[in-house]
């Protein structure tokens, strides 16, 4: 099944020195869409390792949006490890070259060969439009590469989804609803969900626990996640065998 995934690049990320932003907002974006996201990693600036992470991403099915490393300096390796994972080269596109040189045009600054090669770009890519300053990323299949500065990645990924995937848009609806169980034991509670899960097909129990804090007592956050026309009834199962645990319960 196509899931949907994140790949997100930076030795800055994965030491400490930024808060990764792009996670969080991928999550909104893709909501927003009627969409979620199936799987996330965080690779620092080694080249190899991202190119065997592209080499077995490419080989899958998901949709992949990957963050950062598009750019010329010597810790940028995006472009060449999707090259190398894609087994193609790196070839000037005549689409990213006419951005780059219409750019450098607009700033009347001359455009030196190191800043056109940023229009090099695994062959068979298709360009992602760069409305901050016409720099463009690209795709290699579904695979979407894009800046690492937020003020361009977010409307290039608007611009995949919207352009790409609109198809895909609310295909799939689903609802959650939950209950908060005051001192509830997920042991205890285990036997309920899968029951729950059995009785009601394509729907998923889930449950998170809070440990108790000084202002809040233990207890646990059990719902479900599914088609909408289920979830009620599933529901209603859960607060059945809650009650006949014995556990006392409030809405979420």
């Amino acid at each position: 099944m196509t899931g949907i995934g994140a790949i997100i690049i930076g030795d800055e990320i994965t030491r400490g020195k930024r808060e990764d932003k792009h996670f969080a907002k991928l999550i909104e974006l893709l909501a927003a869409r009627g969409l979620v996201l199936d799987w996330a990693l965080h690779i620092g600036d080694d080249r190899e390792r991202l190119t065997e992470t592209l080499r077995r991403t490419l080989a899958s099915e998901d949709i992949v949006f990957s963050f950062g490393g598009i750019g010329n300096t010597p810790d940028d390796h995006t472009r060449q490890a999707a090259a190398a994972a894609a087994g193609v080269d790196l070839v000037l596109h005549p689409d990213a070259e006419r951005e780059i040189k219409a750019r450098f045009a607009e700033l009347k600054f001359e455009l030196t060969e190191m800043q056109l090669a940023l229009g090099n770009l695994p062959k068979g890519s298709r360009i992602i439009p760069n409305p901050f300053n016409r720099i463009p990323g690209f795709s290699l299949g579904d695979h979407h590469f894009v800046p690492g500065f937020p003020q361009m990645a977010w409307p290039m990924i608007e611009w995949v989804l919207d352009s790409y995937y609109s198809w895909r848009f609310n295909a799939n609806p689903t609802d959650e609803a939950a209950i908060l169980v005051w001192k509830g034991s997920e042991g205890a509670l285990i036997p309920l969900m899968r029951h729950v899960e059995a009785d009601f097909p394509g729907v998923k129990v889930f449950s998170l626990p809070f440990l108790g804090s000084k202002e809040i007592q233990r207890h646990i956050e059990l719902g479900v996640r599914g088609a909408p026309e289920l979830v009620p009834a599933a529901m209603a199962a859960i607060r059945r065998g809650v009650a006949e645990l014995g556990y006392s319960i409030d809405e979420k």
